[in-house]
């Protein structure tokens, strides 16, 4: 009979793998406040999406579970679409290369632009590094001030926590994607194997 870890010893498990390890550049002071918290959950999550981005097999980025419902690469590439616009509302504007791209209006060409993965992979890491580097440079006072978005008015720390949960939510999708293809998040593989979920 095989042991079972203790639900602890999981959890803790779990938070080490999500830590992001050499997060800060070397010389670079570590972001502390609101700002360092949001890097820390931004590292987490970046690298749960590349894993399992890079665990779908090829011939499955055209897969949907249903018509009408984005596929496989379209869920990766409406992650990156995502990165620049709510930073764009946020009043940060996007790299020049994509900056004609990021519009409401260009969104369903976005997402199917392509369905190559290592193109995808590059794609979702360099919106990733514009997140970053916009939050990272966000000062404490500017975080309070009020940017439109779809007719309210928000905080662009609320800004920067929409572009947070959205990324949540899409992390989600792909895990429940990857599951339906017979695909093990690659975090949790090894509980897998012990007889876990």
């Amino acid at each position: 009979m095989k042991a079972r870890l203790p639900i602890l010893v999981k959890i803790t498990i779990a938070i080490l793998f999500l830590l992001p390890l050499g997060s800060v550049r070397a010389g670079e002071e570590p972001a502390t406040g609101f700002v360092g918290d949001y890097l820390m959950q931004l590292d987490a999550v970046q690298k749960q999406i590349l894993s399992l981005e890079n665990a779908m097999p090829q011939e499955k980025f055209t897969w949907r579970p249903s018509e009408g419902v984005r596929s496989v690469s379209e869920v990766y590439l409406h992650i990156a679409f995502a990165n620049y616009l709510l930073t764009k509302f946020a009043g940060y504007d996007p790299p020049a290369d994509v900056a004609s791209q990021v519009d409401l209006n260009y969104l369903s060409k976005w997402d199917a632009s392509t369905t190559d993965k290592t193109a995808i992979a590059e794609r979702v890491t360099k919106s990733f590094d514009h997140l970053r580097s916009t939050v990272a440079k966000i000062s404490d006072t500017d975080l309070e001030s009020k940017v439109e978005f779809f007719g309210q008015m928000l905080t662009k720390r609320n800004m920067m926590l929409t572009a947070l949960s959205h990324l949540h939510e899409h992390l989600g999708q792909s895990i429940a994607y990857a599951r339906m293809n017979g695909v093990v998040p690659p975090w949790s593989a090894g509980e897998q194997q012990q007889g876990g979920n």
